[in-house]
Parts: C-alpha cells; sequence; structure tokens
C-alpha cells in the first residue's frame, strides 16, 4: 500500500519552498501526494495563488479557508479557529500516514493542531529558528513540539530543536529549501521580466518585502510611513513592491505601498511574484529591502545585498551580505548608501549563505518515504545531554 503524504501550503513564500519536494514525492510510484491549501493562497487580496500550485501540474485535494477581511488580532485568532476545523476534517477524509509542515504561520500552527488530535505524524520542515519581532516565534517553537520528526537548515537550527526536548535521531540538518529551489529553476532575464511584468529598469533597482511586526501592535503603519520616506527621493532607481503577508497590521501597509506606487512612477507592486518571477527579480535588482525571512535565507545565494529592517527577524542566522537597519528614515537611507557603495559591492562578492548549499529536497523525501512510522507519536523528552528524561 502506498504511503500517503499530505503536504500543507498556506502561502506563495511556503509553496516555493515545498514545491521541489512536492515533485520528488509525486514521481514516486511508492507514494501517494496529498495537498492541503489554505491561508494567503485562497484570498484574492493575496493573488489566488493556489492557481500556481494548480499550473503546476498537481492537484489539490483539500482548500481550507481561513482568511477573512479583518487583520486585527481578534480576526486572527478566529482565523487559526476556522484553520484547525477545517483542517481537521480535510485530514479525517484524506486520511495521510504522514503530514509535512514548514515553518511558523498561524495555518500552519492550526494544520498541526488538527493533525495531532488525528493522531497524524508530523514532519516540520524549518524549525529550531528564531525570529523575535514576530509571534511567529512561538508558533514555529510550538509546532516543533508537536512534530515528530524535524528537517533544519543549520546545525545551530538542529541543536535548539534538540534543547527542546526533541529525539536527536529524529532531528535532520538538510540546508536551507529555498536554496535548493535556486538551484532547479531557469531565472528570466532582465528584458523577460520587464515584458512579463510591465516593469521598467533603472540604473539602480530594488527589491521591497516589509511585514508587519506582530510583536510591536500598532507599528505597521510608523515604520511603513519611515521606509518610503527613505525611498521618496531615490533618484534613477526603479522600487519594486511585493505585499505583506496577511498579519496583523498588514492592510495597513497594503494602503500605504499602493498610494505610493500610484505617486511615483518608478515603483511597482504585486500581490505576489510567485517563485520564478521573485527569485528572477533578485537577480536582476541591485539589493533587497525589507524584514522578509527571504532576504537572509535565500538573497545571500546570489550575492546580492539585503538591508534587513527592525527587529522581525531578530535571532536569524545572517551572511555579511545583509545590513541591519533600525527603522527610521535616517538609518534605511544611510544602509541604502552603503548597500549601492563600491566596497560593499565587492565584500558581499565573497559572502557566504550560512543556510547550507542545494540539495534539501531530495534528503527530505529520501527520509519521509523509508522512516518507521509505527510508534513515532509517542514521544519522550530527551534531554540535551540525549538522554531520555524520567
Amino acid at each position: 500500500m502506498k504511503r500517503k503524504i499530505c503536504v500543507v501550503t498556506g502561502s506563495r513564500a511556503d509553496y516555493g519552498l515545498l514545491r521541489w519536494l512536492m515533485l520528488e514525492i509525486k514521481d514516486d510510484p511508492d507514494l501517494e501526494l496529498q495537498i492541503l491549501v489554505t491561508g494567503m493562497h485562497l484570498s484574492e487580496t493575496f493573488g489566488l495563488t493556489y492557481k500556481e500550485i494548480e499550473s503546476d501540474g498537481f492537484e489539490i485535494n483539500e482548500k481550507v479557508v481561513v482568511l477573512n477581511d479583518k487583520d486585527s488580532g481578534l480576526s486572527i485568532a478566529k482565523s487559526i479557529g476556522s484553520g484547525v476545523t477545517g483542517c481537521a476534517l480535510g485530514l479525517e477524509r484524506m486520511k495521510p500516514d504522514l503530514i509535512v509542515l514548514l515553518g511558523d504561520r498561524f495555518e500552519i500552527f492550526a494544520a498541526a493542531t488538527a493533525a495531532l488530535v488525528l493522531t497524524i505524524p508530523i514532519a516540520h520542515l524549518h524549525g529550531g529558528e528564531v525570529t523575535l519581532g514576530a509571534f511567529d516565534e512561538s508558533f514555529r517553537h510550538a509546532i516543533t513540539k508537536m512534530s515528530h520528526m524535524h528537517f533544519v537548515a543549520s546545525e545551530e537550527y538542529r541543536n535548539r530543536v534538540i534543547q527542546l526536548g526533541e529525539n536527536p535521531e529524529l532531528v535532520f540538518n538538510v540546508g536551507g529549501l529555498g536554496i535548493d529551489a535556486i538551484s532547479k529553476i531557469t531565472l528570466l532575464t532582465k528584458e523577460e521580466f520587464e515584458r512579463k511584468r510591465g516593469v521598467s529598469f533603472s540604473k539602480k533597482n530594488l527589491l521591497i518585502t516589509f511585514h508587519p511586526v506582530t510583536l510591536e501592535p500598532g507599528s505597521a503603519g510608523k515604520q511603513m510611513d519611515e521606509l518610503l520616506s527613505a525611498l521618496e527621493n531615490l533618484s534613477e532607481t526603479t522600487l519594486i513592491f511585493t505585499l505583506p503577508n496577511a498579519d496583523t497590521g498588514g492592510l495597513s501597509i497594503i494602503s500605504k505601498v499602493e498610494k505610493f506606487v500610484k505617486d511615483h512612477a518608478n515603483a511597482y507592486s504585486f500581490a505576489s511574484l510567485g517563485q520564478i518571477d521573485y527569485l528572477s527579480c533578485v537577480n536582476i535588482v541591485d539589493g533587497v529591502i525589507g524584514n522578509s525571512s527571504s532576504g537572509l535565507t535565500e538573497v545571500p545565494s546570489f550575492r546580492k545585498g539585503t538591508i534587513n529592517i527592525g527587529d522581525r527577524q531578530d535571532g536569524r542566522l545572517l551572511s555579511t551580505s545583509v545590513i541591519s537597519s533600525k527603522p527610521l528614515k535616517n538609518d534605511i537611507k544611510s544602509a541604502v548608501d552603503t548597500l549601492f557603495s563600491a566596497s560593499f559591492q565587492e565584500k558581499i562578492k565573497t559572502s557566504i549563505n550560512p543556510y547550507g548549499e542545494a540539495g534539501s529536497s531530495k534528503k527530505i523525501y529520501t527520509i519521509i518515504k523509508q522512516i518507521n512510522l509505527e510508534g513515532i507519536q509517542k514521544k519522550n523528552f530527551f534531554k540535551a545531554t540525549n538522554e531520555r528524561a524520567n
């Protein structure tokens, strides 16, 4: 009997990372790929990106709508509740042998909760990481404790998952999935991107993605104002915005970006570029600005600079190609000057991505195909010495 593997995806970001693992599972005659889609994929505001999954040749088994038209804390809490219910119903219909979850978002937490109480083994990807500025930090570690095997991006993150009491024999350092994706896709040329997206590149070009800092309520609009003020008068520079995640305060950022783009002929915004176009854009521009994890985990592989603003990603491993900036106009302007400087451009030519090398999808696929799932739900708490706690 085929082993049924259910992959859950909630956004353009995690699908871009999961796609290659999904292909490995789909192409194996001994495995059955199941796909549960939720979160931003099913929202018009965020581009109905589930269509990208279907256009890639995948069949979606379940769609779980969780988002509404609000972005308050209460709204997100309601979405979590809807996610638990919807995912539970979908998983009960599919009856997978294993569920694969990536990351730290609230819809992924909801899927983990549903799988846990349905006694479905959970494989968690990209655990052990730290993002002190967002409540994703707590979701990520909670998902770790609900999961039964772990695929992490670095040895530091592996040690952190073990520190949480997980069995060292079930914590695998496979590297970052983003690097794997970069090695596999054919990127668009500058001219191809311009024709496809209606963008005109300039002498200088920047890609901007800024998400709310969810542990700083009410800060999203103010911080976005500071960022936009810093970008306001850049000369001979094209600005390409991708819109933020469905987080508390995200709608305020979207509104400000849309107004800025309307008032500036050199600025463009996209709800979602999709993986190929996003990575192609990274390859074309001079650098990226914002507080997205991609700026830290993927962009360094292109030898491009990242300006990481504020506290959202505090705690993550940083390449020497990353410039840290406070969410203040003058600090951001200074960071932009550094990014474009000849000395920094020379420096990043030798930078190294701390999230490893390509090959993570194949490693994960090999393990989840062969691993013995019998009794895996009964977990012991392991001490830091790798001994089981009493």
